[in-house]
């Protein structure tokens, strides 16, 4: 009979841009200690692609006891198949209990992927996580019902893996006496083993701040009506020094980039400010920004969904409304 493997640790996969670790990887990493320290075990970051070595030393500064690195990777033009193939090898050769990674394009991918190649399951988009201490396996909460309500799914077998929500969990806190080992990984993958193919990838150059890292966000809905409707929010998102986004309407008509859309399709955001203008907000949408620290909503119907989210709501036409409120706020912020 074959001999199980013996699980143990937390290992987190970390994504760097630019060779710095991303916020989010940050983010992984305080939640990964916090759930090694629970377990009393070991927590490991492992980090792929050109300029890993540097962002190792990083992640053990902000808490990792051992960082793995494969700088033989070009992360940015690498593609899925060839990343999630040098993510199972690791699996396999560390067997943590638990894996955690971004909620992000490439963490979805790869949760997925890794769960069913693996045998295990992946709980995504989580915004809580926690340890069962009488069984040592992890509870993960997640958004279910467009937004509606949460729930909390009991892991049952090992490696569990789990994607974080941006901006949810705190980042980790940099600590530059913290000692640790670092470790390049010796990992081939063949190239005949791969089931797809990198055909072609496009890059889009964002103008202005990005939603994900915005601290405020100015939403339209399909109440605002056209494109020049649109032009009203830039000029308070720019008084603010935030951004726009939109629910998926203004995006089908146009009106805003696809970019700009929040929601159940869309991205997932987390602002300090999230001024909803003219959205109704239905569950689609607010699953998008349910987790914003402070919602204002301005809507002429007073029994809008949005207001059940709203901290501070203004009953009224947003054509009428904005244009006092933008005053107000550039009078305020100069």
């Amino acid at each position: 009979m074959q001999k199980m493997p013996e699980y143990s640790g937390v290992l987190v996969l970390a994504e760097i841009h630019g060779g710095t670790l991303t916020p989010l990887s940050l983010e992984a990493i305080g939640c990964g200690r916090r759930l090694a320290d629970t377990l009393v075990e070991s927590l490991w970051v492992v980090v792929l692609g050109r300029g890993s070595a540097k962002a190792a030393e990083d992640a053990i500064c902000s808490g990792a006891d051992k960082g793995f690195t494969f700088e033989e990777l070009d992360a940015d033009g690498c593609e899925n198949g060839f990343y999630a193939s040098l993510l199972e090898s690791i699996v396999i050769k560390l067997n943590p209990r638990i894996l955690l990674m971004g909620h992000t394009n490439i963490g979805r991918d790869l949760a997925l992927y890794l769960a069913f190649r693996l045998g295990t399951a992946a709980t995504t988009d989580c915004v809580r996580l926690e340890i069962d201490l009488s069984s040592k396996h992890l509870l993960a909460t997640r958004p279910v019902y467009g937004g509606n309500a949460l729930a909390t799914f009991a892991g049952e077998c090992f490696p569990e893996i789990a994607t974080l929500r941006a901006k949810v969990f705190p980042r980790a806190e940099a600590d530059s006496s913290r000692q640790g080992e670092i470790i390049p990984l010796d990992i081939k993958i063949e190239a005949a083993s791969l089931k797809t193919r990198l055909v072609e990838r496009r890059s889009r150059v964002d103008e202005g701040i990005r939603l994900e890292d915005a601290a405020v966000i100015v939403a339209g809905g399909s109440g605002i009506g056209s494109g020049d409707g649109f032009k009203q929010l830039d000029a308070l998102a720019y008084i603010l020094k935030g951004a726009v986004g939109a629910t998926r309407p203004p995006c089908d008509n146009g009106w805003a980039p696809s970019s700009a859309q929040i929601g159940l399709t869309g991205k997932i955001v987390a602002p300090e400010l999230y001024i909803a203008v003219a959205i109704s907000g239905t569950s689609q949408h607010t699953s998008g920004c349910a987790g914003s620290k402070n919602i204002v909503a301005i809507n002429k119907d007073p029994e809008a969904p949005i207001f059940k989210l709203a901290r501070f709501g203004i009953v009224g036409d947003w054509k009428k409304v904005l244009p006092s409120f933008t005053a107000r706020a550039k009078e305020l912020i100069g």
